[in-house]
């Protein structure tokens, strides 16, 4: 059924949905999520612009004006909007080669960056992408946070540690780091410890309360009144006051193999950290979430920040819990986000000039350790090795490549992986299951009866080009261990689909049978499955009446023409 034009119109623009349902009392909730967020957004905002090598006020922009682009046009009531520490370091490696050293080109790049991700985010929604986002497995996804984690915290140690640091990746750092430990100025280690230890004290004993803002606060006062700055501590220095400026982006800076992967890169990122997080939290609430509309969401928030000349923009679930433990009922708490950080653009960046950068990279530390979730790690590596191989690809390559092309080849290893297990599917062996006519793997359970002169196989997946070889090598292998059989019969009720190359497989071994004087028979095939397997011609070489027959069936009619053969 074709939906009405309002209902489309609405299904577009959701603000039109959630205010006709609002509700007074949700005002204060709202209001208070917003003034909330906005405290915990100003630090962070601050640090994540730092480890993205841009102009801190640059990360304060990217809260503001994502915020209401998001709420106009994002399907998540409780999701909030911007700077992440993944995406702040993909363009401090990436845009940082780009500008050749051009501060002001940086910026622009940064800004570019931010509406290409927009256009894709708009094509991703036009041509409904967002199955192509969910290639990426979550074994993929642990092992490049984890990645992703450890990277952030080494370019960050340097500021904990106020030495020079340096290097190209993961290792590079570690190494430079390692030869400049003699250097370490112990004030500012002692700033930076103090801090990450408040803030991890403050996480686990008060969830949910602006702790960042109150450390920040209490750390710019000590700085003021011992006057840190002079004696060599580093600081944020002087924050310009006022709105961003709104404007174009500057075209024409990177030619389209340059921007491209950076961009695809960040919409990769932002989309999948998004949807993860908005998705618990529909869970929780118990409304339904738009994959495609966040899309939308996602493109106008970037485009917002884009013309503010910030940087790329996402959803993450830090920020997220904040504003829904804070009683966020609506986006509503994301544009009065908006206007708290506006207002604190415009009178109070002054306040700002003696931050410790110290506690701006322990804010970062205490924000990002817990990506790498070696609990996670170490249980697909007892379930599933398979899965654990896949997020090792991740990790390693985020190690050793950076961020963005970390995410990439990460991205295509999940499409490997999944041709991986497609080519290499579970074949059954089928015995009877004791005083019952069913059947089961007989690798699986030590007390089925095996069959005698018969082997009966249950291919466990769809009958596809990837996997029909290695299915029919399984199959001889058995034949070879069985010298004295007279039937094999190919059980294809656990496989949906088969294609030209899976028939063909099937008609090889009925063929490679007749040489053996050996019958084959096929049952449990699927409406879609008989029609192939006629097209190919199996119905002139198998007996196409038995295909929707059972297993039990089958070997019952075996089992009485051998007894009547049996003088």
């Amino acid at each position: 059924m074709k939906a009405s034009p309002e209902r489309s119109w609405t299904r577009l623009f959701p603000p039109a949905q959630w205010l006709a349902a609002y509700r007074r009392e949700w005002l204060t909730s709202d209001a208070v999520a917003g003034i909330t967020l906005a405290a915990y957004a100003i630090p962070v905002s601050l640090a994540y612009a730092a480890l993205a090598g841009l102009p801190p006020q640059i990360g304060v922009y990217g809260y503001m004006l994502g915020g209401i682009g998001y709420a106009l046009f994002g399907s998540s009531r409780q999701l909030a909007i911007g700077p992440t520490s993944a995406i702040s370091l993909m363009i401090a490696a990436s845009v940082g080669a780009l500008a050749g050293g051009d501060a002001a080109r940086y910026v622009q790049i940064a800004s570019l960056t931010a509406f290409a991700v927009a256009v894709l985010c708009f094509i991703a929604w036009l041509f409904k992408l967002s199955v192509l986002v969910r290639l990426v497995s979550d074994s993929i996804l642990i092992g490049f946070k984890a990645g992703a984690g450890l990277t952030i915290i080494m370019s960050q140690l340097p500021s904990l540690l106020g030495v020079a640091g340096g290097g190209h990746n993961f290792f590079d750092r570690a190494l430079k780091l390692a030869g400049q430990l003699g250097h370490i100025d112990i004030l500012v280690l002692t700033i930076g410890a103090v801090a990450l230890l408040l803030l991890l004290l403050g996480e686990r004993l008060l969830p949910g309360k602006p702790v960042g803002i109150t450390i920040v606060a209490l750390a710019i006062v000590v700085a003021t009144l011992l006057g840190l700055p002079a004696l060599g501590v580093p600081v944020t220095g002087k924050i310009p006051e006022g709105l961003p400026g709104l404007g174009m982006p500057a075209f024409g800076l990177l030619q389209f193999d340059e921007l491209f992967p950076l961009a695809a890169g960040c919409v990769l990122l932002a989309y999948i950290e998004g949807v993860s997080a908005a998705r618990s939290f529909a869970a929780k609430h118990g409304y339904s979430l738009d994959v495609r509309q966040e899309f939308l969401g996602l493109g106008a928030a970037n485009l917002a920040t884009a013309f503010g000349h910030g940087y790329p923009v996402a959803g993450g679930l830090s920020q997220s819990a904040v504003n829904d433990n804070a009683g966020a009922r609506t986006p509503l708490a994301l544009v009065i986000c908006s206007v708290a950080l506006g207002l604190c653009l415009l009178f109070f960046t002054g306040l700002l000039t003696n931050l410790p950068k110290a506690v701006l990279a322990a804010i970062v530390f205490a924000a990002v350790y817990r990506l790498v979730d070696l609990r996670a790690l170490l249980r697909m590596w007892q379930v599933s090795r398979i899965d654990f191989y896949a997020a090792a690809i991740a990790l390693v390559s985020v190690l050793l490549l950076g961020i963005l092309q970390g995410v990439l080849l990460a991205s295509i290893a999940s499409i490997f992986l999944l041709l991986a297990r497609a080519s290499r599917p579970n074949v059954a062996f089928l015995g009877r299951l004791p005083g019952s006519g069913r059947y089961s793997d007989s690798a699986r359970h030590d007390d089925v009866e095996p069959l005698v002169g018969v082997i009966a196989f249950r291919p466990e997946a769809s009958l596809l080009y990837i996997n029909a070889e290695t299915i029919l090598e399984t199959v001889l292998v058995a034949l070879r261990n069985s010298p004295r059989l007279h039937l094999v019969v190919c059980d294809l009720s656990a496989s949906p689909y088969i294609d030209l190359a899976g028939a063909r497989m099937l008609r090889d071994l009925n063929d490679e049978l007749a040489l053996r004087h050996a019958s084959f028979c096929i049952v449990g095939a699927h409406a879609q499955l008989r029609d192939l397997l006629r097209a190919e011609g199996l119905a002139e070489k198998t007996d196409s009446g038995q295909w929707l027959r059972s297993l039990d069936a089958v070997l019952g009619d075996d089992q009485h023409a051998s007894s009547r053969r049996t003088p």
